[in-house]
């Protein structure tokens, strides 16, 4: 068998499409990288947003048995007791 060359044009081709697979791979590893970190930060995130609820709840429970059953209006700072 004897070795026979490629043509500039077909070996510039299949290097192109190595080139191109390699970006490919090199873009999908760091597309995973990413999805990593994201999924990490949405556990810390809901972490977070739990012991938000946690803290409402524990505020809200004091706040009732010092001021009894009422509406807190934010913006005024006032308690109106329900009758």
């Amino acid at each position: 068998m004897s070795i026979k060359k490629l043509s500039e044009k077909e070996l510039q081709t299949l290097q192109d499409y190595q080139t191109r697979n390699n970006e490919i791979v090199g873009g999908l590893g760091a597309t995973e990288l990413r999805i990593d970190a994201l999924k990490k930060q949405k556990k810390a995130l809901l972490e977070e947003f739990d012991k938000l609820q946690q803290d409402q709840v524990s505020t809200g429970n004091q706040l009732q048995e010092k001021y009894g059953e009422g509406n807190i209006d934010l913006e005024k700072g006032e308690f109106t007791p329900i009758n």
